[in-house]
């Protein structure tokens, strides 16, 4: 099931769009702020944003920055009222897939979320492979040197994070934000630091390295 998250400060049309979405067969979570919005993404795997330019705290383009700074290849869609050519040129400009004036047909809606969602399940599966690391992480596999590799929850977790944005610098508080789970097991740099270092020294040797730690800032996938 893909989830969408639905930005929209008008709660009537929010509950429409959410309520069509969930009848296609889409997993939704919804926000009616650029703050809420945030805390529902960092805290939740999303993997398309529905998103209003005018909202209460700022302007859609401003979050739709900030998500593409936390994961390039996450499309986003704006549903707006703004329909000035401008406004669609800022909107592109700020990395959305799409710029969709109200009213809209919400069964033209759903064939483009289907078309987008079905072409980044092609090209965006979580796969990396080279000489010495194979990963598919939807098939939960990796090995290093054909031998199968165990990794914890939380270093597939890492993966994923690190294969959605690979090439992408991911501070270390956006990964603290994405790593945390019920359980609590991050809580600061240091633990976060160690869980890299064994995924590393399980992926690693001195030929292959995959994880640069850019001091004082974060972590970036360079293989």
């Amino acid at each position: 099931m893909h989830n969408i998250l639905v930005v929209e400060d008008d709660s009537d049309l929010n509950q429409a769009v959410c309520y069509a979405l969930q009848k296609a067969g889409y997993g939704v979570v919804s926000a009616e702020s650029i703050a809420e919005a945030r805390r529902i993404f960092v805290s939740r795997q999303v993997e398309l944003v529905l998103l209003d330019v005018n909202l209460p705290d700022g302007e859609g383009y401003t979050l739709c920055r900030w998500l593409k700074e936390q994961q390039a290849e996450l499309p986003v869609i704006y549903l707006t009222a703004r329909d000035l050519e401008e406004d669609a040129i800022n909107g592109y400009e700020s990395g959305a897939e799409d710029y969709i004036m109200k009213p809209f047909s919400m069964r033209i809606l759903l064939h483009k979320l289907d078309v987008i969602l079905r072409r980044n399940s092609r090209s965006g599966r979580l796969i990396f492979s080279d000489d010495h690391l194979q990963i598919d992480l939807e098939q939960a596999v990796v090995t290093v040197d054909s031998q199968e590799c165990s990794v914890t929850p939380t270093e597939s977790r890492m993966l994923r994070q690190f294969l959605i944005n690979r090439g992408q610098l991911l501070t270390y508080d956006v990964l603290l934000d994405r790593l945390w789970d019920s359980g609590g097991q991050f809580v600061d740099k240091h633990a976060l630091a160690v869980n890299v270092n064994r995924l590393r020294a399980k992926l690693e040797d001195e030929q292959h390295r995959y994880i640069s730690n850019v001091y004082g800032v974060g972590y970036q996938w360079i293989g």
